[in-house]
């Protein structure tokens, strides 16, 4: 019985968190991750998918000052925790709903793994940053490395989740033409 009820609401859900999640990550982009860049003149650790390190990090904090430290904590951090997981049920709920013509397909475990993944690597990038941004003016190497990796990993597995997403709504709208006999 609920795999009759999924499909009938996975879409819903699709539509639903992708609305929930353009609007934060609009949001982060227009108002704070804009507000972080204006007062450091630094680009946002967020936004950095090629990574930093340690001399970066420092750059950024110090030109934050308090109150941009604060900022950051109070305003990025709580919307980029609602944020990958409303990115994550998009991703998952999109290639569950389109998927449905490709049962067991590998294509769509890859996405989903993916998703969750893309997920996972922004929370952990969130925690190295406020870590970072609480034990300031200390600035502890590994943990530098060890955040910019979870952006590095963040950047690829969004990416590659999103590219999933679209290989199966290409699967979707295109399904692969059954062998006719003649």
């Amino acid at each position: 019985m609920t795999n009759r009820i999924l499909p009938k609401h996975i879409g819903r859900i699709a539509v639903g968190s992708g609305l929930i999640a353009a609007s934060i990550y609009w949001l982060m982009m227009s108002v704070t991750l804009a507000h972080i860049e204006s007062v450091s003149g630094h680009v946002p650790f967020d936004m950095r998918p090629a990574g930093y390190g340690p001399t970066q990090a420092a750059a950024l904090l110090e030109s934050l000052g308090v109150g941009g430290r604060d900022y950051y904590l109070s305003r990025q951090l709580v919307l980029d925790t609602l944020y990958p997981a409303m990115l994550a049920l998009t991703m998952l709920a999109t290639i569950c709903w389109l998927g449905q013509r490709m049962p067991n397909s590998r294509l769509v475990r890859l996405g989903i793994a993916l998703s969750v993944g893309s997920a996972l690597f922004d929370y952990v990038e969130n925690l190295g940053i406020m870590t970072m941004i609480w034990s300031w003016p200390d600035v502890f190497v590994p943990l530098v490395y060890a955040a910019s990796s979870a952006t590095i990993l963040k950047s690829v597995s969004t990416t590659l989740a999103v590219l999933m997403v679209l290989l199966v709504g290409f699967n979707w709208a295109w399904p692969p033409k059954a062998n006719i006999h003649l």
